[in-house]
């Protein structure tokens, strides 16, 4: 009884250390056509991406983590808004970064907006 305690315990021990070191996702904007919320109108070919607190025009470095490709995006909408996404990225930008789907990544401001 107490072995099998033992066992749930440290079991549980590195699920909590597998969710505590969870990375940042980010996900490719599958919108078609219409504006963002900066009021531009979306286009998949350009590298630009949403995030919810950036202000419009910041510059962000993202760097996709599984292969260290990074690109340069500027922030022109708000989202995304699934829980563990940290950025939306145009279809131009995931291309540069050599994903699909998801990805983890590491965001660096470059400039921000004044």
């Amino acid at each position: 009884m107490i072995k099998a305690a033992v066992c749930i315990a440290a079991l549980l021990a590195c699920v909590a250390q597998v969710h505590a070191g969870a990375r940042p996702l980010a996900a490719i904007c599958t919108q078609s056509g219409g504006r963002t919320a900066s009021g531009e109108a979306f286009s998949p070919g350009k590298l630009t991406a949403a995030h919810r607190t950036f202000p419009f025009g910041t510059m962000v470095r993202v760097t996709n983590l599984r292969n260290g490709r990074t690109v340069v995006v500027r922030i022109n909408d708000r989202g995304p808004f699934n829980k563990g996404r940290v950025i939306d990225l145009s279809p131009a930008a995931a291309r540069e970064l050599h994903f699909s789907g998801l990805t983890p990544v590491s965001l660096d401001v470059v400039a921000a907006q004044r």
